[in-house]
């Protein structure tokens, strides 16, 4: 039979590791937002004509854009909960994390106003949503079809 002991390991093992998989992500959706506008920006500069995919490109603001009406709102990340809780219950304190989490966490989260985070969310937005200006995404043209060709 199997102990509650053993249950109880297992799942506080479960909750340490969907908080370290749940702090990546954010990790990774912050750096999707902040260097996917440095890529457009520099990729414009450059030549590159895959900033320029419609797909990416209304991703990429549509990401920024749930994070500020998020702080328009007033409402707290899901991941920042999400992570939270799973490290309670996996018995964690924040303060007591290993050094990769710890500088991660470092990287997303600073000690600030919401008010200066509701300025620095809708300006960024507001970057963003100048660049679709700037810098239009624009559709490929299919190589293999022959343009003369009429339908």
């Amino acid at each position: 039979m199997i102990s509650l002991k053993l249950v109880e390991r297992v799942s506080t093992i479960a909750a340490w590791i969907a908080a370290e998989i749940v702090l990546t992500i954010h990790v990774l959706y912050v750096a999707f937002v902040v260097l996917g506008l440095v890529a457009v920006v520099w990729g414009a500069a450059r030549g590159w004509g895959w900033v320029r995919n419609p797909l990416f490109r209304l991703v990429h603001l549509g990401a920024i854009l749930v994070v500020a009406v998020q702080a328009i709102v007033g409402k707290p990340c899901p991941l920042t909960i999400w992570e939270r809780d799973l490290r309670a219950a996996a018995g964690q304190n924040p303060t007591e994390l290993d050094f990769i989490p710890r500088l991660f966490q470092a990287v997303i989260f600073f000690e600030f106003p919401p008010e200066f985070f509701l300025t620095l969310y809708l300006g960024f937005a507001a970057v963003v949503a100048l660049t679709l200006l700037l810098v239009p995404p624009r559709r490929r043209l299919r190589i293999h079809e022959d343009p003369l060709q009429i339908d």
